[in-house]
């Protein structure tokens, strides 16, 4: 299930604990108040469990957006979702990077191609009321793409504030 088709799975917040546990809302993803959760946020009874295939990702293991980016379609950055958001990039700069690598600290990505998007971002990240305007700017303005679709070429620790620096 994802929430493409069970919206209110956006009002949970995913983080990780100091030792890489992954924490739903502050608690452990594995604590029965979780799935409890879970459960009523999709009107049935779900079971939670750990997958690593690659499946999980919906293209590549990473969506990169970037600040310029954000400000110029004037939108809260949380629509889109991103795994990493890299700050200083002047406008619309993320179109060019496609085929390029791109490193942040000691690890090392390679934006693969735009990233178009979906119902995804008519959600507003706190309440959750949809707004398909949203949508429609992204459509009208970036032909529908907005974001990079990334994968791991080097994997490595990423923390705020680290240098990202575009590749030949």
């Amino acid at each position: 299930m994802t929430a493409r088709s069970h919206p209110k799975l956006l009002g949970f917040k995913a983080t990780l604990s100091k030792d890489g546990e992954v924490l739903v809302d502050g608690v452990h993803w594995t604590d029965d108040e979780v799935s409890q959760r879970v459960s009523e946020a999709l009107g049935q009874k779900v079971t939670l469990f750990r997958h690593q295939g690659p499946e999980r990702f919906d293209i590549l293991p990473l969506l990169v957006a970037t600040d310029g980016a954000i400000e110029h379609m004037k939108m809260d950055g949380r629509r889109l979702r991103p795994n990493l958001v890299i700050g200083d990039v002047k406008g619309l700069a993320e179109r060019t990077w496609p085929e390029r690598k791109l490193q942040v600290g000691t690890t090392i990505v390679a934006p693969m191609q735009l990233r178009g998007r979906c119902v995804m971002t008519t959600y507003e990240p706190d309440t959750l009321k949809q707004d398909i305007n949203v949508l429609r700017k992204i459509v009208n303005q970036l032909d529908g793409v907005m974001g990079l679709d990334t994968d791991v070429v080097l994997p490595g620790p990423l923390k705020i504030g680290d240098l990202a620096t575009l590749l030949k």
